[in-house]
């Protein structure tokens, strides 16, 4: 083992792509967060100003998403921890937990969005068309831009897979 170690700056490439990922990883969950923490707030107040449940229920959703994304940040702060000798796998399984309880996020969200639709029909209230669909369209631009800095890694990591799909 010692002597891989003395070779590792001579061309032998293996383990420096991997820590490039990470780094970029750790960027990306912080714009991501940052975008969809300010749209979330954004989106809550006019869907209040614009008495759109739609746009609330869809500002919880958004909720969930950045808690989604945080867990899967700190997972994948964990993940990349080395082995202990208490942690011998190191904490490589709370990269699988993460996009367990992320998934969970993901179905409690749908539930939400759910229950305020069903709201709506049964008691509907006039919505300010132009603000939702501004808004709307602002939503489809700050989760474009996050689902693309997570493509990339979303094939090899099942975490940074639940991350992208959020």
């Amino acid at each position: 083992m010692s002597g891989h170690h003395h070779h590792h700056g001579h061309g032998h490439d293996h383990g420096h792509h991997h820590h490039h990922g990470e780094v970029s990883h750790g960027k990306a969950f912080a714009i991501a967060i940052a975008l969809n923490a300010i749209f979330v707030a954004v989106e809550f107040f006019y869907g209040f100003l614009a008495n759109s449940t739609a746009l609330m229920a869809d500002a919880g959703h958004n909720l969930s998403d950045v808690l989604g994304l945080a867990l899967a940040w700190a997972a994948a702060i964990l993940a990349a921890r080395k082995p202990s000798p208490r942690y011998t796998y190191g904490l490589r399984s709370t990269s699988m937990l993460a996009a367990l309880v992320n998934s969970m996020l993901l179905m409690a969200a749908c539930g939400a969005i759910a229950w305020g639709a069903a709201q709506q029909l049964l008691h509907p209230v006039p919505v300010q068309g132009l603000t939702v669909s501004v808004v709307a369209g602002v939503g489809i631009l700050v989760n474009g831009v996050s689902a693309w800095m997570f493509m990339a890694g979303s094939k090899d990591d099942i975490n940074i897979r639940g991350a992208y799909l959020h």
